[in-house]
């Protein structure tokens, strides 16, 4: 199964992708994680890719997509999808090559938060530079104050989580991204205005009521209660 994850910046999309992949048994992979992996692969996608990069260029949708269908194709059981698709067009794209792969339609999650949590919560937010795991310093804090609980590597703020940065990608969001839900039959909205466990637990509760979803997973034994936080 494809499972796409969306939600905008500090909506807790990198805390539920965690939780999900573990429920489900399936990686979870961003558009970052996908251009890193490519180019480490040393493939001709691979160093085009890391020209475009090491000159800070703009990645084309064109070759974002044939990443996308690479990892489509070395996927076996599925994959969380978080930060793609980005636009219709890229929407529209993922759906037809799915099709032509016998693939299922995704389900498309939406973290629904309002833009005055967002703002406070990425004042909040802590990132691990090393294993790239997200911190709240209110919702879910790290063990150890200022430090990773994986890794032990120092937490450091991003530079565009300011106040004026936050308000303009989220404008960006709701201009270009949050459209696209209309192109997916399976679109789950969750209300993202709660503690992570209850999120996940939502989003496990609206998965269950999707029929093509619960024919294909009750035969693995995935159930909303396999998996605990």
């Amino acid at each position: 199964m494809i499972l796409l994850l969306f939600g905008p910046p500090g909506s807790g999309k990198g805390t539920q992708a965690r939780l999900i992949s573990q429920w489900l048994g399936i990686p979870s992979v961003s558009t970052g994680d996908l251009l890193r992996a490519e180019v480490a692969s040393g493939s001709p996608l691979g160093q085009q890719l890391e020209s475009l990069l090491a000159a800070g260029q703009y990645v084309p949708d064109a070759l974002v997509n044939q990443i996308v269908i690479h990892q489509l194709e070395r996927s076996t059981n599925g994959m969380i999808l978080d930060g793609y698709p980005r636009t219709e067009e890229q929407a529209e794209f993922l759906k037809k090559a799915l099709a032509d792969r016998n693939i299922r339609e995704p389900i498309a999650v939406h973290l629904e938060v309002s833009d005055t949590a967002i703002v406070a919560r990425l004042g909040a937010r802590r990132v691990c530079p090393k294993c790239r795991r997200v911190f709240s310093l209110v919702q879910n804090p790290p063990k150890q104050a200022g430090f990773c609980d994986d890794c032990d590597t120092q937490l450091t703020t991003r530079t565009d989580d300011t106040p004026e940065t936050v308000l303009q990608r989220l404008r960006t969001y709701a201009e270009l991204t949050a459209p696209i839900f209309a192109h997916f039959h399976n679109s789950l909205p969750i209300n993202g205005n709660q503690k992570p466990e209850n999120v996940f637990y939502e989003i496990q509760e609206a998965m269950a009521q999707v029929p093509e979803w619960v024919s294909q997973n009750t035969r693995l034994g995935i159930s909303p209660t396999s998996c605990t936080t």
